[in-house]
């Protein structure tokens, strides 16, 4: 009866406060409503991996910005999974310039807000890369310059906004992974070590055959959450310029001046996100995990 009683309590408020707010908003002449979706936008988003026009409809714009908010994350996560599995092996190495090193990168990675690595990136960008005749050759045709990074084999080309995310997002985020890397293989009991060593297997062999599998079942839970905190963290990438979902949302919002609505698709689309990959997370969790019989 109590529950009841506070459930009824809670949809009364939650109506109370709608109503108010609608009354308000009639009042000072504010729109309220979904028809704004369907107008022409008149958002200019100057880069991004889906065609844009500034005269197509809003809610184009706005699957525009999911797409580059998605690009991001998903660079940045696959990255920094790639240097976090390398940097919390090398974290356990018995090589003393690899073990401080990557000790280092994990230091500075988790006690600098990310915010503070994307613009100390962005303003370090254009005082020390040459212009694009003078670009440098990273080789297999791939050129750095102040234009940005560019593949011409591949047809791959990130600007200096997209390429200081990338780079920033990944430093910050690979230093977290090493973490949850370097804790997962020590969970994994010192048998197992001594079993590959019994069938004559190397270090590198034991790592690939025997211990890595064995981690992924420790540092899935742990490694989920620093995804989610990509696709958070995704929003810091206005501060460098370069128009992710949140960015394009403000520019809607401040020009359609439906801003219950904006702030409503804003928490919609962040929270589907961060659900798809919990629930793909707990997928591949419960695919791995081992079976008792």
């Amino acid at each position: 009866m109590i529950q009841v009683a506070l459930l009824v309590a809670i949809f009364g408020l939650a109506a109370m406060l709608i109503a108010n707010t609608v009354a308000n908003l009639e009042r000072r002449g504010i729109p309220l409503g979904w028809d704004f979706l369907w107008a022409p936008s008149q958002v200019v988003i100057s880069e991004s991996i889906l065609a844009h026009d500034h005269e197509a409809a809003t809610w184009r714009a706005i699957v525009v910005g999911i797409g580059n908010t998605l690009y991001v994350s998903a660079i940045v996560i696959v990255l920094s999974s790639m240097f976090g599995l390398l940097l919390g092996l090398a974290r356990l190495s018995d090589n003393p310039l690899a073990r401080g090193t990557s000790r280092v990168w994990i230091e500075v990675a988790r006690n600098f807000p990310p915010i503070v690595i994307l613009i100390f990136l962005y303003s370090l960008w254009w005082k020390i890369l040459p212009p694009l005749d003078e670009a440098w050759q990273l080789g297999a045709g791939i050129t750095l310059s102040m234009r940005g990074l560019q593949a011409e084999a591949l047809g791959w080309e990130l600007s200096p906004e997209l390429s200081t995310v990338v780079i920033g997002l990944t430093l910050y985020t690979a230093g977290f992974i090493a973490e949850i890397v370097r804790a997962g293989v020590l969970a994994i009991p010192k048998g197992q070590w001594e079993a590959g060593r019994s069938l004559s297997l190397s270090r590198r062999q034991i790592l690939r055959l025997v211990i890595i599998p064995q981690t992924l079942r420790v540092i899935v839970p742990p490694m989920n959450s620093q995804y989610i905190n990509v696709v958070k963290n995704s929003t810091l990438v206005i501060a460098v310029g370069y128009p992710d979902f949140l960015a394009v949302m403000n520019t809607i919002i401040s020009k359609s001046s439906h801003s219950i609505e904006g702030v409503g698709i804003i928490l919609g689309v962040y929270l589907a996100i961060n659900l798809s990959l919990s629930t793909l997370a707990n997928w591949y969790n419960r695919r791995i995990a081992l079976v008792e019989r």
